[in-house]
């Protein structure tokens, strides 16, 4: 029987998908030390600031804020430590050629747990304009309407 891919949310970034139009999406395993793991389980993480850069041919994720684990000792870690994402070789370059484009840029989506692994979802993504912001806004209040309307 095959084993289900247990998926657990730590944080969402929400702010993402309101400030950014995603064009991507990706998936990356992470580089953690092990106290950051403890309080990644105890949901302990902020994604809000955070994102994502390629330098030497390596994935980046920058300034994502995992708090420090409450049981830790001395060798507790960074808060807002550069983490490295582990990618494919050809995701990588995928990556590379699409991040030089003017105003594309790689943005976390979200933290989570799958099968005892955290992962990263980052999106290669292209900023919103006042404008579209506004449209986003108008077409969720639109959307939200229709269901109260249809609800009853």
């Amino acid at each position: 029987m095959a084993k289900q891919d247990e998926e657990k949310n730590i944080t969402v970034n929400r702010k993402a998908r309101h400030e950014y139009a995603i064009i991507q999406i990706f998936e990356a395993g992470i580089v953690l030390v092990g106290t950051e793991v403890k309080a990644l389980r105890q949901g302990k993480a902020n994604l809000v600031d955070s994102y994502a850069t390629v330098k030497n041919n390596e994935v980046w994720l920058m300034s994502a804020h995992i708090s420090e684990y409450t049981q830790g000792n001395i060798n507790n870690h960074v808060p807002t430590r550069d983490r490295k994402l582990l990618m494919n070789r050809s995701e990588i370059r995928k990556l590379i050629g699409k991040t030089k484009e003017k105003g594309l840029t790689l943005v976390p989506l979200r933290l989570y747990f799958k099968n005892g692994k955290v992962k990263v979802e980052i999106a290669l993504a292209k900023g919103k304009k006042v404008y579209d912001k506004r449209e986003s806004i108008a077409k969720k209040d639109l959307q939200r309407d229709q269901e109260r309307r249809f609800k009853y």
